[in-house]
């Protein structure tokens, strides 16, 4: 037992390696780091919570709401009576302003309030407002389709940009090789007098552009690994390990249509949601019912309520002199007062507010529909120009394959000519170049197609990343 807990300490300190060893991303990772950091899927998925609360806020509305409200404060007011002129002869005859008085009340008073509503019926409107934001959304969710695309594309071209900067790396390190073992015979060939020393300079002055190649590519595969950083967030010791190869990618004719853009489908479902917003706008003229229940509390304390005149009229004939009403009352509840029933409103003319609401909504149908026919236009021509582009791109890497093996037969023979003093530095130089420049093309048509396939499958929604990738 203790053998065994000697050799894992052992084993633990000593290949430390193999539990903490970085490996290189794949593209998924890459892709899957890219699409949680990228700021416009993030912008849009914030956006479309606000149609989400939407939503929520038209599946609420129907639920009863509960308002509590109350006041409290002095209270001083003064009614006037007068009385007119009452002539009922030979009965009645009672002058005008006989019995004129001011009442006033004083106090304080307080007044609590509970009213509960509930909508029962809104003319349909909330129905087709529902319907609408759900239009809205499914708009909404596709666009986001065409976000992530975009973002996928975007890791694809620098991913390839890196694997071209590594080919382009490799490139270079075959032409140092061709170029040390040409250095050489370069200097057998000065020493025997077979080359001038302007000639052996040439070779010197090669081998310098070369290293100056280098150097170029060192700074763009540094560019390169910064942008993937800032795309993915991975660490850039990681993404040094990455050793991308470049392959064509051969490409079935679309299945799809133009239709399936997620522009054209996002802008039928926003015609859609103007339809419903239409018929949301044409319920104005229906009335809407609602349930309706209220409670009160009223109460006045520490009043008074006198009059300025009798409310008793006096008596001569028995001395007596009237009396004025002065009434302190220690309080006056009223509760609970309740009311509760059902109410409609019904707009029978609204100033042409309603009518003005739903032709806005049809204006806004016709821009989406005018919209979705300009759409259709530009996206036909789009899939035309990218099956050419694509067509051209693959056409491109077989005639540079032609010329890459034909550049390398050259300088095999450029070669052998100075090797046996047959021709100058220059020509073998030349010929060195016209490689360099045959590999690097067809590298880079390589690059170019793939960029127009992953366009021309983004004609018509279907882009599948699998098919350029290895996708675990």
């Amino acid at each position: 037992m203790k053998n065994n807990l000697l050799i894992f300490t052992f084993s633990f300190f000593a290949f430390p390696a193999f539990g903490w060893a970085q490996s290189a991303p794949d593209f998924k990772e890459l892709l899957d780091s890219a699409m949680v950091r990228d700021s416009n899927l993030k912008m849009q998925i914030t956006q479309n919570k606000l149609t989400d609360l939407d939503e929520h806020k038209l599946k609420d509305i129907f639920l009863p709401t509960l308002e509590l409200s109350g006041k409290a404060g002095y209270l001083n007011g003064t009614a006037r009576l007068t009385s007119p002129e009452i002539n009922l002869a030979p009965f009645i005859s009672i002058p005008e302003g006989t019995f004129n008085n001011n009442f006033n009340v004083s106090g304080f008073s307080g007044i609590a309030k509970a009213d509960a509503k509930m909508l029962l019926y809104s003319g349909g409107k909330v129905k087709y407002l529902k319907k609408a934001v759900e239009e809205k959304k499914k708009s909404e969710d596709i666009l986001l389709e065409k976000t992530k695309d975009e973002v996928a594309a975007t890791v694809s071209r620098a991913y390839d940009q890196l694997a071209l900067i590594h080919q382009s790396k490799k490139v270079l390190d075959e032409s140092k090789k061709r170029l040390d073992i040409n250095k050489k015979t370069a200097d057998k060939a000065l020493g025997y007098g077979l080359i001038t020393p302007y000639d052996h300079k040439k070779i010197e002055l090669a081998q310098a552009t070369l290293n100056a190649k280098v150097v170029e590519y060192e700074g763009k595969k540094e560019l390169l690994l910064t942008q993937l950083y800032i795309l993915t967030g991975i660490d850039k010791e990681r993404l040094r390990m990455i050793d991308p190869v470049l392959s064509p990618v051969d490409l079935l004719s679309p299945e799809k249509g133009i239709e399936q853009r997620a522009e054209i489908r996002a802008l039928e479902h926003g015609i859609s949601a103007a339809d419903y917003k239409i018929k949301a706008e044409k319920t104005w003229m229906i009335p809407k019912v609602q349930l309706m229940a209220s409670a009160y509390y009223i109460g006045l304390y520490g009043n008074r309520i006198k009059s300025s005149e009798n409310i008793i009229p006096a008596v001569p004939l028995l001395g007596y002199e009237g009396r004025k009403l002065d009434w302190r009352p220690n309080n006056i509840n009223v509760f609970p007062l309740i009311t509760a029933g059902v109410g409609f409103k019904w707009e029978i003319f609204d100033g042409k507010e309603g009518k003005h609401a739903e032709e806005t909504a049809k204006v806004g149908k016709e821009v989406l529909q005018n919209q979705k026919e300009d759409a259709l236009k530009k996206l036909t021509l789009n899939l035309a120009n990218n099956q050419t582009n694509y067509d051209i791109a693959t056409a491109q890497i077989s005639l540079k394959a032609k010329e890459k093996e034909l550049a390398k037969n050259a300088l095999v023979q450029a070669e052998k000519e100075f090797r046996y003093g047959m021709s100058k530095s220059s020509q073998l130089i030349e010929a060195e170049n016209d490689l360099e420049v045959a590999e690097l093309e067809y590298q880079n048509a390589i690059f170019n197609q793939r960029r127009a396939g992953i366009e021309l499958m983004r004609s018509t929604q279907e882009l599948d990343i699998s098919k350029f990738y290895l996708i675990p």
